[in-house]
């Protein structure tokens, strides 16, 4: 079987992919991955195939137009909504989903796709078929929001399926809009027709949600659409190219507590939304090891690191989770998966996308704490993992997800299925005709 996995060029999505490559890979299968030319180096890293298809997209560059200090004092609202990638009004599909109209949803279908959709993919589409018809995949695994692999998956004929890297929300709200559409505008759908059209296909819902999706989140974090077809994985931590330090060779002699929020905060939305040295100073009394990722680029804004402190610019998460007693992160999906795998509470700060729905849903289970980053004070974060260290139901309200996480099948488990879905669902490709141009 020959499984093309696709992606726009964003770091942590494509490590939510890769014990899945993995897995198929070493089960004989074919395995490639598709993304912008930026990414080909983190691809290849993980010991994977790439192929390097249309531009690198601008997503980062044109929001950092909206993440300046004289424009966040300009337009509050704006840069907020930026600074969270707030998906508004999806987020409230977690508490309100029947609330929802379809004004508010057309509206923001008309917006996604102006300001997401369109930037990431437009420029992948003409590369991504052109590659599909010549190597002609069995099954397209794509990201959930990198529409131009389904595109490809239909033009080829490929079976082709979404993988979350969080909870559904897309899934989810496109179930609500297509309740109560009536007879407003689908931007999301003419876009996909437009996208296309051009090969001599039409639009069908299986371009917005693939012919089934695979979820790795544990059944309390889900948020699943009923109408659609989910197969359940479980997650596998991945966490990118790593080296093992030595000073994590031994056990900790005090209770060590991880502190890490996240890669993206760093690398595209300028900075941390929290001051990392108030939390390190709330925490300097106590006595208890912190081992702090802050990126070289953030490390600057440092002014002191307390001697209960051990500031690093990365290290391995499945090397350093299981050292510790607690953790402090951004619950973004790949951090506070691999928390909750290894058993661990975490004080979550949550700021962008489902980090806030995620963060949620692990308190409600009292498997962990959770305060906004926006609102988060140190004294805050201080009281909160006091609690998790000394409170014991933390752990114990964490231990029934890691069993189900374990219990689920693994990728590897996953492999026989996939196959059987694939051929289930594969076609041959209708005769289509070649586009005179690339859509930008």
């Amino acid at each position: 079987m020959r499984v093309l996995f696709a992606t726009y060029a964003v770091k942590t999505h494509f490590q939510a992919m890769v014990p899945l490559a993995w897995a198929l890979r070493n089960a004989g299968h074919e395995v490639r991955v598709a993304s912008q030319p930026e990414l080909a180096d983190v691809i290849t890293g993980a010991g994977l195939t790439a192929v390097s298809v249309g531009e690198d997209h601008t997503l980062w560059r044109t929001a950092n137009r909206f993440l300046t200090k004289r424009y966040a004092e300009a337009n509050p609202a704006v840069y907020k909504s930026v600074r969270e990638a707030a998906v508004l009004p999806f987020d409230r599909a977690d508490q309100a989903p029947d609330e929802l109209t379809a004004d508010e949803l057309a509206a923001a279908y008309d917006n996604l796709v102006q300001s997401w959709y369109r930037i990431v993919n437009n420029t992948m589409v003409a590369d991504l078929v052109d590659f599909a018809r010549h190597w002609r995949p069995d099954l397209v695994i794509w990201e959930p929001n990198s529409y131009a692999a389904a595109v490809a998956a239909e033009v080829s004929g490929a079976a082709h399926a979404r993988l979350l890297w969080g909870v559904d929300i897309f899934g989810v709200t496109r179930a609500r809009f297509l309740d109560v559409r009536g007879d407003r505008t689908d931007a999301l759908g003419e876009w996909l027709a437009a996208l296309i059209e051009p090969y001599g296909q039409d639009f069908t819902e299986t371009l917005v949600t693939g012919h089934f999706t695979i979820d790795q989140l544990p059944g309390p974090l889900r948020m699943t659409a009923d109408h659609l077809h989910y197969v359940r994985m479980g997650y596998v931590p991945y966490n990118g190219v790593a080296t093992v330090p030595r000073w994590l060779w031994e056990q900790p002699e005090r209770p060590r507590v991880a502190l890490t929020l996240g890669v993206s905060a760093a690398e595209s939305f300028g900075g941390y939304g929290v001051s990392v040295q108030d939390v390190l100073d709330s925490l300097a009394d106590l006595d208890i090891e912190i081992v702090a990722t802050v990126a070289e680029r953030e490390q600057h804004k440092l002014r002191q690191i307390p001697e209960n402190t051990r500031v690093v610019p990365s290290v391995p998460l499945h090397a350093l989770l299981p050292t510790c007693a607690a953790a402090i992160h951004h619950a973004g999906f790949n951090t506070l998966c691999t928390t909750l795998f290894y058993g661990v509470p975490p004080m979550s700060l949550p700021e962008r996308f489902d980090e806030p729905l995620l963060a949620r849903r692990v308190h409600q289970q009292g498997a962990g704490l959770a305060t906004h980053m926006a609102e988060a004070t140190g004294e805050q974060v201080r009281a909160g993992v006091l609690r998790l260290l000394t409170e014991s139901s933390f752990r114990r309200a964490v231990q029934p997800l890691t069993a189900e996480m374990t219990a689920m099948p693994s990728p590897a488990d996953l492999v026989a299925h996939l196959q059987e879905l694939t051929d289930g669902y594969r076609r041959r490709p209708s005769s289509a005709v070649r586009p005179i141009a690339a859509l930008h």
